[in-house]
């Protein structure tokens, strides 16, 4: 058995960059960019209003003081005369700045009659007035190897940026292995159940950026394997659920290697998840996950996530962990790095009682894996531990 971090290593040298393609800015959303978006504009591009209320030249004027209305400024309408001293143009948020104005004053600093206004006694100093440029500027720019969130996405608008370059989603094939298996919807017989591992990681992988592929499932037999082999063609990443262990009915790695399969690695110091395998299949890399749902899944959290975040640019890391309590006492950890399922609650985290690798419902009411050392000792409640989110 090899460590969580040298599998993971291992699956970083393995991982090769995405290509990159241009996709116009509506289609960009969680995508990576690739080359730095430069703004074209500056942002406001004139000098705008950033109240409601009245724009005047004198920057002095005090309470009492008052002026003409000699027109109005609204968004996307200037006032194309001039404000002088004794001079008032109403104006409303977004609106240009009309020339000679150095100061706004709310509207609720002011008492209007007819085409008059007079200032009131609680006007501020501030001026209300947004300069030009002053959010960015042209040349302004996001820097690449970034996942693009729903603000950056504004912000690319903003600049007027109609197109960015991103890395291509990695295509991942998912085949799931087993005579057990039929798929949702279909009608087992007495001794077959769900394919539910497929469905759970094609989730996770879409979510982290890729494009799932959901291939035939393979029976236990080496032509069956070898003919949904055949169908991997053009993607990126191949991963296998289930038959990877040592079992009479495990083929897939005999079937692989038949196909030009070059094994890196095979089981890893954790749990769930020990029957792990990753290598090379006609250069494009492969893992096989464990079959149970849980291990599956915690695979698809530890090793898959970082893998497409190495090839969409994202670099050769670890997912990010965080810390908190305990909530109660457990026991001392064994020869296996241990993800347990648990629930972050405000009195800390709860470690489910049951960590059957098989139970997909105690991993469905977690969000977070507590990740506990190889023989870690014995916690207590409000010891601060390690965990991953999901």
């Amino acid at each position: 058995m090899i460590s969580v971090e040298n599998a993971l290593e291992t699956l970083f040298q393995l991982s090769r960059p995405m290509g990159t393609e241009v996709v116009p800015l509506e289609h960009a959303h969680k995508r990576v960019l690739a080359e730095n978006a430069i703004a074209q504009c500056n942002q406001p591009p004139f000098p705008s209003s950033a109240m409601d209320g009245y724009a005047i030249s004198d920057i002095d004027a005090g309470p009492g003081a008052t002026f003409d209305v000699i027109g109005e400024a609204a968004a996307g309408h200037h006032f194309s005369g001039s404000v002088k001293l004794e001079q008032a143009v109403r104006i409303f948020t977004g609106a240009p700045l009309p020339s000679g104005a150095k100061r706004v004053i709310t509207q609720e600093d002011v008492q209007r009659s007819a085409n008059q206004i007079t200032l009131g006694k609680n006007i501020t100093k501030s001026d209300f007035i947004r300069p030009a440029g002053s959010d960015f500027s042209v040349g302004h720019k996001i820097t690449a190897h970034c996942c693009l969130k729903p603000a950056d996405i504004a912000l690319l608008a903003s600049m007027n940026v109609a197109e960015v370059t991103v890395f291509k989603k990695p295509v991942v094939a998912l085949i799931s292995t087993g005579d057990e298996l039929v798929m949702p919807g279909e009608n087992p017989e007495r001794d077959q159940i769900i394919a539910s591992n497929t469905f759970g990681l094609a989730a996770l992988l879409e979510d982290n950026g890729a494009h799932p592929k959901i291939l035939p499932i393979a029976r236990d037999t080496l032509l069956s394997l070898k003919s949904v082999f055949d169908l991997t063609q053009g993607a990126d990443l191949i991963v296998t659920i289930g038959g990877a262990s040592v079992g009479d009915h495990d083929l897939v790695a005999q079937a692989a290697t038949e196909r030009g399969f070059k094994q890196n690695f095979y089981k890893v110091a954790m749990r769930p998840g020990k029957p792990l395998m990753a290598g090379q299949f006609d250069n494009t890399p492969l893992v096989g996950l464990p079959g149970n749902p849980v291990s599956a899944m915690v695979c698809g959290h530890v090793f898959l996530v970082p893998m497409l975040n190495a090839m969409l640019g994202l670099g050769h890391a670890a997912r990010e962990t965080m810390r908190a309590p305990l909530a109660h006492a457990i026991k001392a950890n064994g020869e296996r790095k241990h993800y347990c399922r648990a629930v972050l609650a405000s009195d800390g985290l709860h470690i489910a009682k049951r960590q059957d690798s098989s139970l997909l419902s105690i991993l469905a009411n977690a969000n977070a894996l507590v990740i506990r050392d190889i023989y870690a000792p014995q916690a207590h409640s409000g010891d601060m531990l390690e965990y991953l989110p999901i």
